[in-house]
């Protein structure tokens, strides 16, 4: 299948650049799989779509402020860095702007939010063929507490605000409610519009809640540049199964009740599991699974998710749920919804409004 099948037109002020006034104030757009039919809702309606016994499926990862800012003290010129993944207690593989000149030795000074110079350094020590460079840390026992005292949320680059725009109100509003592992670049966004009353109320209607954790990377927003979807490498990310959430959704399985994936992420943990096992098992992996249609689903009936990037991964992989097994009725089925939401002038990506794959 080619890549320009998942294009489609978008307004650019349709692209969301601030949250909802309240997480689920945001709309939503049921898309139901069976007679194509797209209705118009709030994302607070989303009780009304679940009967006891359903599971809901979350991912907890928690965004750190990965988005730093340095220089270098030999030339004084000013670099971000942004935090990608620890290789060891003072060591990370990073991702530097501008970095096409960095070369292994070159020293980093981190910068204060306010601008001054903080004990933080770092060398680097290796440069890989994409591009990301791996440091190492002085100055600090603990790199992730560091970033949560210099950094900045990494929002996505679609996201068009000054730096110093980028402060305590994303720290709140790009991360879910529930999150509770430290390790993503970028939020798990279907999930950003999810509160606590309204999970509440989902319990009490009956609906399990059960969590895995994928770590998201910067890779989520890297565009693909195969004109075949075949010939596509995913980026890899890190994930975990509980024990809990793997014996529960096996047993929902087994009896037959509904297991709904909030995000592309938590779609991706469960589907990787379930094709390397046969079922779901518990514990820590990686994964480098690339949903696109046709595809078999073996764990997850429905999906709420953000609307996605023309021509990405995320979007493909909505696609294949929506006709899974089929081709390429699902792409069809949601091309038309996102050109419903387009009309409809729903906001897109992020820090957008929500649809309800079911």
């Amino acid at each position: 299948m080619l890549t320009s099948a998942f294009d489609f037109p978008l307004p650019p002020e349709l692209i969301a650049q601030q949250p909802a006034l309240e997480r689920d104030g945001s709309r939503l757009l049921v898309v139901e799989r069976a007679t194509g039919t797209v209705r118009h809702q709030w994302f607070r309606d989303l009780v009304g779509h679940f009967q006891p016994g359903d599971v809901l499926v979350l991912n907890d990862s928690r965004v750190i402020p990965a988005r730093l800012r340095g220089f270098k003290p030999e030339s004084g010129g000013e670099i971000e860095i942004l935090l990608l993944e620890a290789v060891a207690a003072d060591e990370w593989w990073v991702l530097l702007k501008p970095g096409k000149r960095v070369r292994p030795g070159t020293r980093i000074v981190f910068r204060t939010p306010a601008g001054g110079e903080s004990p933080v350094q770092a060398e680097v020590l290796a440069k890989n063929d994409e591009g990301h460079c791996r440091l190492r840390f002085t100055g600090t026992t603990d790199v992730i507490a560091s970033a949560h005292e210099l950094g900045e949320m990494p929002l996505p680059p679609y996201i068009s605000r000054p730096a110093p725009a980028v402060g305590l109100a994303d720290r709140t509003r790009y991360q879910t409610v529930y999150a509770a592992h430290d390790g993503s670049v970028a939020a798990p966004t279907a999930g950003l519009h999810l509160t606590p009353p309204l999970l509440a109320e989902l319990r009490a209607r009956g609906v399990e809640i059960h969590f895995v954790t994928l770590h998201v990377g910067a890779g989520t927003f890297a565009p693909v540049k195969v004109d075949c979807l075949a010939d596509h490498r995913m980026h890899e990310e890190r994930f975990d199964v509980p024990e809990t959430t793997a014996a529960a959704l096996n047993r929902a399985q087994a009896e037959g009740r509904r297991i709904v994936a909030v995000g592309t992420t938590t779609t991706r943990v469960l589907e990787h599991v379930a094709r390397t096992h046969g079922q779901l098992v518990a514990g820590p992996g990686r994964t480098r699974i690339f949903i696109y249609p046709p595809a078999t689903f073996r764990v997850v009936n429905a999906l709420i998710t953000n609307f996605h990037l023309p021509q990405s991964t995320l979007l493909m992989l909505v696609s294949a749920l929506a006709a899974p097994g089929a081709h390429p009725q699902g792409r069809d089925l949601i091309l038309r919804a996102y050109a419903e939401a387009v009309r409809e002038r729903y906001r897109f990506f992020s820090y957008g409004d929500a649809m309800f794959l079911t």
